[in-house]
């Protein structure tokens, strides 16, 4: 409601001051913070293969759904398919000679035991007894190293078995069978593959996180678990809600702000990595505050406070507060306790005890013909009233 300024000076004084006042009332007020960021997904990671090759197949696309396990593409594995099937021959060969020498060990084994009970006897002479005991542990020697040739060929197979298995490419993750899905695509079939060169990007989207960045002031009030609401320019009118997991224990001292991180759920995928979101954080909520307009605080020698309107007196009294919680148009009193009248327009032509002209009041104290007199009509000229 705009005031008119009164029309005549109070005599040896200043004129009042014509303001706008509000009433100081009691209501809910919440300590928010606003926040904008980024959507990132939970998790990220790149599909590369461990060896190079001739990409043969893709047997996925952005957008595509995966589980965990699944294969996503193949590499032509020809060479690799040689390389076992060699390797397993060469471990029959290893098992056929180990057989042999086993054959051979048993044999000479006998041929010690019979010498040295033919030694015994004195029958047999030295010579044969030194002669079959060498004979003895040469092919006892000869088995071990063909049992050592064969653990090396099974080693050499298994290792070829999984050179070959490197030729199937898998999107594989350690926890949760949340399937998830193909964020970005880097090749094309028959590409030939560098090891470790990226294929795909899966990103865990079911659950996405949320980047913000807090400034100083904020940071303090920042806990972990706190409810956050999420807006978008994507999904207008519609809110989301997640929770502070993390924060970062510093702050950048370019922008002297902290980085903390929101993690909201997104079981329908409504919600895309990179979108631009505004966050709100509650900090604090009062339920019966005493709250005033916020335009209605100023301050007079360093000191913040209100204006209170003497409607009696028609004169303004500054009142030093501490503000509290401050919600958009609305600033909590915390102390001391107010009641009446704030003043919320003219407060900055106001002093302590400055006169005022409150709405619909005359300078001296009736009603203005703006407040409800009915104005008096000029009557026609050569006529009288």
């Amino acid at each position: 409601q705009r005031i008119l300024a009164a029309g005549k000076e109070a005599r040896g004084g200043r004129p009042p001051v014509a303001v706008e006042v509000a009433p100081v009332r009691k209501a809910a007020i919440r300590d928010i913070g606003r926040f904008t960021g980024s959507l990132l997904p939970k998790s990220q990671f790149t599909v590369a293969p461990k060896v190079a090759g001739r990409l043969e197949r893709l047997l996925v696309d952005v957008g595509d759904s995966v589980k965990r396990g699944q294969v996503v593409a193949r590499l032509d594995d020809e060479e690799f398919a040689q390389e076992l099937e060699g390797a397993r021959a060469e471990l029959q060969v290893a098992r056929a000679g180990v057989e042999n020498c086993s054959s051979d060990l048993e044999v000479a084994k006998r041929e010690f035991e019979r010498a040295s009970a033919l030694r015994e006897k004195k029958v047999a002479s030295e010579s044969e007894l030194d002669a079959a005991q060498a004979h003895y542990r040469a092919c006892e020697a000869r088995h071990k190293v063909a049992v050592a040739l064969v653990k090396m060929r099974e080693a050499s197979s298994k290792a070829a078995e999984v050179r070959l298995s490197y030729m199937e490419i898998q999107a594989w993750w350690e926890k949760g069978d949340e399937p998830r899905v193909i964020g970005e695509r880097f090749v094309h079939e028959g590409a030939q593959l560098m090891a470790n060169q990226p294929i795909v990007t899966v990103l865990e989207d079911h659950v996405l996180i949320g980047v913000v960045h807090v400034i100083e002031r904020d940071y303090p009030k920042i806990r972990l678990g706190q409810q956050t609401t999420i807006t978008t320019d994507a999904w207008p009118g519609k809110t989301f809600t997640g929770r502070v997991v993390r924060i970062a224990p510093l702050l950048k001292e370019t922008s002297r702000q902290g980085q903390v991180e929101v993690e909201i759920p997104n079981p329908d995928r409504p919600l895309k990595t990179g979108m631009f979101i505004r966050a709100q954080i509650e900090f604090a909520r009062q339920e019966a505050a005493t709250v005033v307009d916020v335009k209605a605080l100023v301050k007079r020698n360093g000191k913040e406070g209100v204006f209170l309107a003497d409607a009696e007196q028609a004169k303004a009294r500054f009142v030093p507060v501490t503000v509290g919680i401050i919600d958009g148009e609305l600033a909590e009193v915390s102390d001391p306790p107010l009641s009446g009248l704030v003043v919320t327009l003219g407060q900055n032509l106001l002093e302590d005890g400055s006169p005022i002209a409150l709405p619909g009041a005359a300078p001296g104290g009736g009603l203005s013909s703006q407040a409800g007199d009915k104005p008096r009509t000029r009557p026609a000229r050569g006529g009288r009233e």
